[in-house]
């Protein structure tokens, strides 16, 4: 059983009933990829669009596909054909041209809130008092499906760190599932990484994103 196999089952296995894992597969290659979907991923998650078209011909959709990184809008047009999800959606603007995107695709694309919980500036992400606002604004295009929120926490230190990141969201997602907006479906809770996911699943998230975790350590240390 090899390394990627192993981690993945225990996994897996750790991880409460419900719980989606999303395996982050940045800078990894086809080869190491298709051997988690093999030991049971079912979800892939993509930082860069070129990294994905690079690696997508090889997995197909062996697995779900999950956009994860920061959308740049002159990348819609290739990032709606391949992904199942983009979890990071951040402005109206954004999801007006990947709802343009979709209809000329023909399928609507499941998309998440991603929320700047932290409010840092240096992050992506609507800040937690315009979610509402901005979810209203976008939930009436038609080739887009508002499926939850996503938030990213601090990237390393202590898991402890992130609680904070996640209870925010968790109750900004609470708060618009108790709204009942039209045509918005509250069903997703994206939160949590390798070094966190563990803290993010008390919280409340129903999707994780891990990829250190799954595959080991690489050179860059943001993942």
């Amino acid at each position: 059983m090899g390394k990627i196999t192993e981690n993945v089952k225990r996994l897996l296995y750790e991880v409460p009933e419900g719980i989606e894992v999303v395996a982050a597969v940045k800078a990894r290659t086809a080869d190491e990829i298709l051997e988690a979907v093999e030991a049971g991923i079912s979800k892939i998650g993509e930082n860069y669009v070129q990294e994905a078209l690079a690696v997508y011909e090889s997995i197909g959709k062996k697995a779900q596909w999950h956009f994860i990184g920061h959308l740049q809008s002159n990348k819609v047009v290739q990032v709606v054909p391949i992904f199942d999800m983009i979890e990071t959606v951040d402005s109206a603007k954004l999801a007006r041209k990947i709802d343009k995107y979709s209809e000329l695709n023909n399928k609507i694309m499941s998309i998440l809130i991603e929320v700047n919980s932290g409010r840092e500036p240096q992050k992506n992400g609507v800040m937690p008092e315009d979610v509402e606002l901005i979810i209203r604004e976008i939930s009436p295009l038609p080739h887009v499906k508002i499926m939850g929120l996503m938030t990213m926490g601090p990237f390393t230190g202590d898991p402890e760190d992130a609680r904070s990141y996640f209870v925010e969201t968790r109750k900004i997602f609470n708060h618009i599932k108790d709204m009942n907006i039209p045509d918005v479906t509250m069903k997703y809770l994206s939160m949590g990484m390798s070094n966190s996911y563990k803290v993010a699943i008390e919280e409340g998230a129903n999707i994780i994103r891990v990829g250190t975790k799954l595959f080991g350590e690489r050179a860059c240390k943001y993942e």
